[in-house]
This record gives structure tokens, C-alpha cells and sequence, in this order.
């Protein structure tokens, strides 16, 4: 049986009900930085209605990934030009096939490795992230990469020590 855009479409569950599955944060630090990075935000943007925030959210990025229960979840990451409205988790293909605009990784001794080498391949390859940062409340070890040329680079600390992020401003 063939079956058109239309009627496969019209059978397709409603994805945007998928619930986040993300572990716990590792400590209460790592929960008070997520915490001071969505309250910091929020306030900056209080006037804008154009964008999501997702904290320790998982992103659904295929249908694939659904059977392989392979989810991956930035600890905060940013959505612009899209409807500022609670959700469950984010779903790209429910989104307009939207990524990320930013995401920050908040590394801990069990998930460094995974969100340096892992997490920001995904990012670059997949997502097509335009900023990643990584930052260990621990160690205070602060990185930012910016899409160039399809691959993460650097972005280098400006006079005032800053990583500016242009998704930011």
C-alpha cells in the first residue's frame, strides 16, 4: 500500500507530548548554574516572546534515535524565532526542523569526556550548532566553539577575557 505525504502524515503520533529523558544534574552546583543561566537569560530577553530556552531537556533529533534509545540532551540550550511556550522536550521534526542555536554543556567527571569529544561532534555534524560552550563549575575550565566553515572553532577570549557569543549578543 502507497500512501501519500497527507495520509502518512494524518497516522504519525503527535511527537511534541515525548517527555524529556535526561538524568538528574550531578550536584546542586551543576543545578545552580543551569538555574542562574536560564533566570540570567530570561530576564535579558524579558520582552521577547521569540524563543525557547531548554534546561536539561532532551532534543529528539530522529525518529531513529526513538528505536535506539540513543537521547542526548544539552544541559541549556537556545532556540530563536521560535514560540516562547513550555514544553516536555524538544522535537525537531515537530519543530519545524529547528536545532539549537546555542547549547552549554556543564561538565562533570562523569560526563567531561562525553560532552567534549561525543556531544560536540553531534552538535557540529548533526545539529549544525552555531555555538557551543562547555563550562566546569569545578575547575572553572570555560570554552566556546563557533561554526565556521561546517566545523567548531575556538572563540578566543576578547580584551576583557570574555568568550562573546554572538547567538547572545
Amino acid at each position: 500500500m502507497v500512501l501519500t505525504a497527507q495520509e502518512f502524515e494524518a497516522i504519525m503520533p503527535d511527537a511534541t507530548q515525548l517527555e524529556s529523558d535526561e538524568p538528574e544534574m550531578e550536584s546542586s552546583q551543576h543545578y545552580t548554574q543551569l538555574m542562574l543561566l536560564v533566570i540570567c537569560l530570561e530576564w535579558l530577553w524579558r520582552d521577547r516572546n521569540d524563543y525557547f530556552i531548554g534546561a536539561n531537556l532532551t532534543i529528539y533529533y530522529s525518529r531513529q534515535q526513538l528505536k535506539t534509545r540513543e537521547f542526548r540532551g544539552p544541559d541549556f540550550f537556545l532556540v530563536k524565532q521560535t514560540e516562547k511556550r513550555p514544553r516536555k522536550s524538544w522535537v525537531v521534526w515537530e519543530e519545524n526542523g529547528k536545532y539549537p542555536n546555542l547549547i552549554i554543556e556543564l561538565l562533570s567527571d562523569s560526563t567531561a569526556r562525553v560532552d567534549r569529544n561525543l556531544k560536540k561532534k553531534l552538535y557540529q555534524d548533526n545539529f549544525r550548532t552555531p555555538e557551543y560552550f562547555w563550562f566546569d563549575p569545578e575547575t572553572m575550565e570555560f570554552m566556546g566553539f563557533r561554526l565556521q566553515q561546517n566545523r567548531y572553532e575556538e572563540i578566543q577570549p576578547n580584551q576583557s577575557g570574555w568568550r562573546w557569543s554572538q547567538e547572545l549578543e
